[in-house]
């Protein structure tokens, strides 16, 4: 069941609540979700475009026909004239006679690289403050609940504004560079994981088993620790996969505006996306080719992360 309607707010408290239900029939959540995508089109779909795309990304570098970096077509080049698909050139050299097809073979790989460590920051800096909040709201009385107020309003405040703003804002701030571009992806996906695991947890810290841990004498951060957090995990996965897309997208749009990586003889997707603008007439390939790139990765991450949230949604499972 996809989750529409509402604030992003509300969507990733929703996600947050269905995910958080337990199962009244005792089968395992992950081993019933697992058989639903097995059976879903869109997740196959999806887990196909991924395993190409990392296959390429992994592999591909240490099979590539030419060096990225090197300009072995420079002397072809007249006026705005490139040599275009051949044997050669599978895809094609680019504005000063690099090998393009090499190029975004090496390229899929820097977008892997940033889209998961981007993923992985937000993911660690996102949970850190959502455990901390959930546990505090769901079993620290009172003051775990100023504690959660506090740590939530500075939470709403990162995800009141727009993700692409807040995304140039630092990396205007810190400098253009490959770090930077990590930096700043991940910080924005922040709020969204904190929110999630947050409401998770709220939700699992009303459930019988906490209660009877509670009344059983056991101290309340080894429940929230052992038990809480594992059985809070599943919407913050679900998300990790979606936020890869955006990741990429989000990396991508600040590569094209000049504040990613500044070292040309690396290439990357959105670097070379920015470069071709000025070719467009004579070279349409050098934008087209990247930003299909682009488009199909993310769309792979999508398609498996929304049948996962589908298949996590406790009303589906019959």
């Amino acid at each position: 069941m996809t989750i529409t309607g509402g604030t992003k707010k509300e969507k990733i408290d929703r996600l947050a609540e269905l995910a958080a239900r337990e199962d009244e029939r005792g089968v395992s959540l992950w081993k019933e979700a697992f058989r639903r995508l097995r059976r879903n089109p869109a997740a196959i779909v999806g887990a196909v475009i991924l395993s190409l795309f990392l296959l390429v990304a992994i592999l591909g570098p240490f099979f590539v026909p030419h060096a990225p970096d090197a300009q072995l077509w420079k002397s072809e080049i007249r006026l705005g004239d490139f040599p275009g698909f051949r044997g050669e050139n599978w895809f094609g050299v680019d504005h000063i006679g690099r090998d393009e097809f090499s190029r975004m073979i090496v390229g899929a790989r820097q977008t892997l690289l940033v889209g998961v460590v981007s993923t992985l920051i937000g993911l660690a800096v996102g949970s850190l403050i959502g455990g901390v909040a959930g546990a505090a709201a769901g079993l620290g009385g009172r003051w775990g609940r100023a504690v959660d107020n506090v740590l939530m309003r500075f939470v709403d405040m990162l995800l009141a504004m727009p993700s692409l703003l807040l995304a140039i804002s630092i990396a205007a701030l810190l400098g253009a560079g490959l770090t930077t571009v990590m930096i700043a992806v991940g910080v924005v996906s922040v709020p969204v994981f904190a929110r999630l695991l947050r409401g998770s947890m709220i939700s699992q810290a009303n459930s019988d088993y906490v209660l009877a841990a509670v009344s059983l004498g056991v101290k309340k951060p080894k429940i929230a620790l052992t038990h809480v957090v594992p059985n809070s995990l599943a919407p913050v996965i679900v998300q990790a996969t979606l936020t890869l897309a955006t990741a990429i997208i989000e990396a991508a749009a600040l590569s094209f505006l000049g504040l990613g990586n500044n070292d040309a003889s690396i290439p990357e997707w959105g670097v070379m996306l920015a470069d071709a603008q000025q070719y467009l007439d004579s070279a349409p390939r050098l934008a087209i080719l990247p930003a299909l790139a682009i488009i199909v990765t993310a769309l792979g991450f999508t398609l498996l992360g929304e049948a996962m949230r589908e298949a996590l949604d406790p009303k589906l499972r019959k």
